[in-house]
């Protein structure tokens, strides 16, 4: 699959002044770091990096940076570790990039989907998912967008563990003893009954008695 390609200029001048203004012309402060590479500061287009958000679901998702300075250029392969968004106006703030060897494994965090309806679930049971993701280790080239996880043979009482799990061209290195998803029985809700003090019952009593008598005379 073609990776996309992000454009990405050497920034002069660190602080938050110099952030404040780029962000006000629509520009990103970026970081580009790696075990084989030194550490630059950058800055990105917001509407450029938006794009590839919205084309490439997901954390994992593999970027060629093109890193300029004047008219030179070097292409990295990187993920995006980490996206800081303001609170309030849901606007990027600063971005991560981490450099990737294709040929060396790395450990990234897989989302858990789970597929199908179980069979407890049909008789009233509910089905809790426990785990949303899990550790896996693989090549860049190799990592899943997701871990599907069929739940559809699942009764009352069942779970499915890490254990339970395969991925393909990939190591998970979660501890297998974690439950992914189970099946619980219904909720049943208790009655209530209110006690009623013993007080309350002779009181009752000696008022309808009272009641009786002044009917007889």
């Amino acid at each position: 699959m073609e990776r996309p390609v992000l454009t990405a200029e050497i920034r002069e001048g660190v602080g938050k002044e110099k952030a404040k203004k780029l962000r006000s012309k629509g520009l990103i402060p970026a970081i580009f770091y790696g075990p084989r590479s030194q550490t630059i500061p950058l800055v990105i287009d917001s509407k450029e990096l938006s794009k590839v958000l919205q084309t490439e679901a997901g954390e994992n998702v593999l970027i060629d940076l093109d890193i300029r300075k004047g008219v030179q250029s070097d292409r990295k392969v990187v993920m995006l570790k980490d996206i800081q968004v303001d609170p309030l106006q849901r606007a990027t703030l600063h971005t991560d990039f981490y450099e990737v060897a294709m040929d060396e494994m790395v450990t990234v965090e897989i989302p858990v989907h789970l597929v199908g309806k179980p069979e407890g679930t049909k008789v009233g049971g509910i089905l809790e998912q426990v785990r949303r993701a899990i550790e896996v280790q693989c090549l860049p080239g190799d990592i899943p967008k997701s871990v599907d996880v069929d739940v559809s043979l699942l009764k009352i009482g069942d779970s499915i563990h890490v254990e339970d799990i395969r991925v393909e061209k990939g190591k998970i290195i979660s501890e297998t003893n974690f439950t992914i998803a189970t099946v619980v029985p219904p909720v049943v809700e208790e009655k209530v009954v209110e006690a009623v003090a013993p007080e309350a019952v002779e009181g009752a009593e000696v008022e309808q008695k009272e009641e009786e008598e002044e009917e007889k005379e």
